[in-house]
């Protein structure tokens, strides 16, 4: 059973949407990092949900840190969060023992965990696992920030309503991590929330595209083959429930153009390699090459849906009619992107620990003083 990732610097989720308390164990990251505590429950506060466009669980997603830290700074040893679970319907879901939900993870989860696995919300296959993800991401982003590497991610698209793209790359990311709903063009993101409660009143849900920007990163990180930048990317980007598809630069676009369009021609520019165009998104032979890295992750809507669905009883071994009841998002774009954003920045930290050392982040501590 494989609930950790990483190799230098490694996340370890654990824990089930309706029990006693969910969590993550950050190890390998530097000594020194200063751990900012309001920070964190900003983030928190971007993968809550808020409004008619989420689910009316309502929790208060305080990250509690046990260990790890130590004077407001990392220790260099596993730093755990956990979060408490307090606003639970258990028995909301007692039917889903016998009746998967279609698109959900109920079935393939009864059948490889033997019958034994918490079904409850969900259990382990739940979003409410990725809060855990989301707070140790806001420290590797604060310890990515002492190195000038920013990462942002914008709704880029809601149920085929587009937000613009990034432009201005570090006043984009600057405006849409400042917002609960990061969009970049806020009359966009009224029709795409707009969308959102139309598929609600309709028993519905909607999916979408998160764009992602990373900026200030070194040419040269990342390892060709089987641990390059998309690689790595792409495995922690597809653990997060609901998403279906992770692409760079221009992505499947690229498949339609000639060579001449897709090649991203390279020029001096005050003694530095630069490049006129961005096509394969900051990463060529799985390294980076400066430019920014750009990330298109595709989330499907949401599985549980409070229309008729077909399905199967397990017990009886019958066809069965479904029908979801309790509390769901009628989408979960707007809060997947916080969990984006910390992935991101756990395999960045990664791969810069691999390649400059496990103290890279460190703060030296007569400095601070």
């Amino acid at each position: 059973m494989k609930n950790s990732f990483g190799n230098t610097v490694t996340v370890t989720v654990f824990g089930e949407s309706h029990g006693p308390f969910i969590g993550a164990t950050l190890d390998g990251l530097s000594p020194g990092v200063k751990v900012d505590e309001e920070y964190i429950s900003n983030i928190m506060l971007q993968r809550a949900p808020f409004g008619t466009i989420s689910t009316q669980r309502h929790e208060s997603d305080k990250a509690e840190i046990i260990s790890g830290v130590f004077n407001g700074y990392t220790e260099g040893t596993p730093i755990t969060v956990i979060i408490k679970n307090e606003n639970t319907v258990s028995k909301d879901y007692s039917y889903l023992k016998l009746i998967p939900r279609p698109g959900h993870a109920d079935y393939t989860a009864e059948v490889k965990y033997n019958g034994y696995q918490d079904y409850r919300g969900g259990g382990h296959f739940s979003g409410r696992t990725t809060c855990g993800i989301a707070a140790l991401g806001a420290i590797c982003r604060t310890a990515l920030l002492l190195k000038g590497i920013k990462i942002g991610t914008h709704i880029s698209e809601i149920h085929g309503i587009e937000d613009k793209g990034f432009c201005d790359f570090e006043s984009d990311i600057d405006a849409v991590n400042g917002k609960q709903f990061a969009v970049l063009d806020d009359s966009i993101g009224e029709k795409m929330q707009e969308e959102i409660n139309f598929a609600r009143r309709n028993s519905d849900s909607v999916g979408g595209v998160l764009e992602t920007a990373i900026i200030g990163l070194e040419a040269g990180v990342g390892e060709p083959w089987f641990d390059s930048i998309e690689s790595m990317l792409s495995h922690a980007l597809f653990a997060i429930p609901g998403v279906k598809g992770v692409s760079f630069g221009d992505g499947f676009s690229l498949a339609s153009m000639y060579g001449s369009e897709a090649n991203d021609s390279l020029f001096y520019e005050n003694e530095k390699v630069k490049f006129r165009t961005n096509s394969n998104g900051g990463i060529n032979g799985g390294i980076s090459n400066g430019m920014p890295i750009t990330i298109k992750t595709a989330v499907k809507p949401t599985p549980s849906i409070s229309k008729e669905q077909d399905s199967v009883n397990l017990e009886t071994k019958k066809n069965a009619i479904l029908t979801v009841s309790g509390r769901h998002d009628p989408c979960i774009v707007h809060r997947v992107r916080s969990v984006v954003d910390a992935l991101c920045a756990i395999t960045l930290c990664d791969f810069l620990e691999t390649k400059h050392g496990i103290n890279y982040f460190c703060e030296d501590r007569y400095e601070r003083s």
